[in-house]
């Protein structure tokens, strides 16, 4: 019997299908990522049949589509648990689904027959928009920005009619700004220093802010499942985590914005800022951890050993790979010698594997 048929609420049935895609997307990053690894050591490797850009295109836009598809589900399977009530809406939610999984096999297909097309608009409108990280096509990006909208009413309607935790209320402000970052991607200006600029607004915002925040969100749902944390505590780390990511978060961006014509203040204030984000995640496990140790042997049961294994794995993944490891080339005097570098390479895959993998 499937998993999905023997659960209570039909948005947790949503949830597995996420999930299910996610898997077959995650394996697509995988493979791509070994093809690009392998071309990158030996460029005769697929010569003239397959081309590294594509590879390396698919494989990033692979990981970031399936944290996606894992980050959605993961809200609708919290949701009931966290309301009380179904999750309001559903039924669009899975049209929601169906839209978002169409539009990605058409891009990836794209992406790989296709490739690139006549200098037109309509290049970017139906093949490949031209901008690193973001390439999706303009028509993709208003599918994508449809079902996030979607996404976000199912939460808030599903918020107002039922029990609306802390945990819910920050997904709530959280969903907000996914939508709304995901759109500052979506625009041209002229200058190049100026689309860079809001362009790092969704490659560096949509994923270390509203994600984090997502992550934190699910860690606290998490540690109360797993090892009954106390929810003020969990709830009172979230909301410093939320301040800290929207505040030093969108001054720590400035570590972008060294080399593309911006102000030299930028140096100090990047440098500064976005070292400070990951800081409440771990401070909140520390904290649960204290107090669960203090409890321990007067009758707290632990539910999940593996998957609290998991949970701290992130957090120190997410201080090592996203704060430390970033630490170390943030500041302009390094970065300098390491940007654009496999230094710069490795601190992606380990940031993106400690903060989000290690709990998706």
């Amino acid at each position: 019997m499937a998993i999905g048929s023997t659960l209570k609420w039909e948005g947790q049935q949503l949830a597995t299908w996420y999930f299910t895609v996610a898997v077959v997307l995650f394996g697509a990053q995988l493979l791509m990522g070994l093809i690009a690894a392998i071309q990158f050591m030996y460029p005769s490797f697929l010569y003239n049949l397959f081309d590294f850009s594509v590879a390396r295109t698919v494989h990033i836009n692979a990981l970031v589509v399936w944290m996606v598809y894992a980050m959605v589900g993961a809200a609708y399977w919290m949701l009931p648990d966290e309301t009380g009530i179904e999750v309001v809406g559903v039924k669009l939610a899975k049209y929601g689904f169906m839209i978002l999984t169409a539009a990605v096999a058409v891009v990836v297909l794209v992406y790989i027959l296709v490739q690139v097309g006549p200098a037109t608009e309509s290049t970017i409108w139906f093949i490949n928009e031209g901008r690193e990280y973001v390439e999706a096509p303009r028509w993709a990006d208003w599918g994508i920005a449809v079902v996030l909208i979607v996404f976000l009413a199912n939460v808030f309607l599903t918020a107002n009619q039922g029990k609306r935790t802390g945990i819910v209320t920050v997904l709530m402000a959280d969903m907000i700004a996914l939508v709304g970052l995901y759109l500052c991607g979506m625009f041209f200006t002229d200058s190049i220093a100026m689309d860079q600029f809001w362009w790092w607004w969704v490659i560096h915002l949509w994923v270390e802010a509203t994600w984090e925040v997502l992550v934190g969100v699910f860690a606290a749902y998490g540690l109360i499942r797993i090892v009954g944390a106390n929810r003020q505590v969990v709830e009172m780390w979230l909301w410093i985590e939320v301040a800290m990511l929207f505040g030093s978060g969108i001054l720590g961006l400035g570590h972008h914005y060294f080399w593309i014509g911006t102000p030299e203040y930028w140096w100090e204030i990047g440098a500064l800022f976005s070292a400070l984000e990951p800081l409440p995640l771990v401070a909140m496990f520390v904290h649960v951890t204290y107090d669960w140790c203090k409890e321990t042997g007067k009758g707290n049961i632990l539910t999940n050993g593996p998957a609290l294994l998991w949970f701290f794995t992130n957090a120190f993944g997410n201080f090592l790979g996203a704060g430390i490891w970033g630490f170390f080339h943030t500041l302009p005097q390094v970065n300098i010698y390491t940007h654009g570098t496999q230094f710069t390479s490795a601190h992606g895959h380990l940031a993106f594997f400690g903060a989000y993998a290690t709990i998706l």
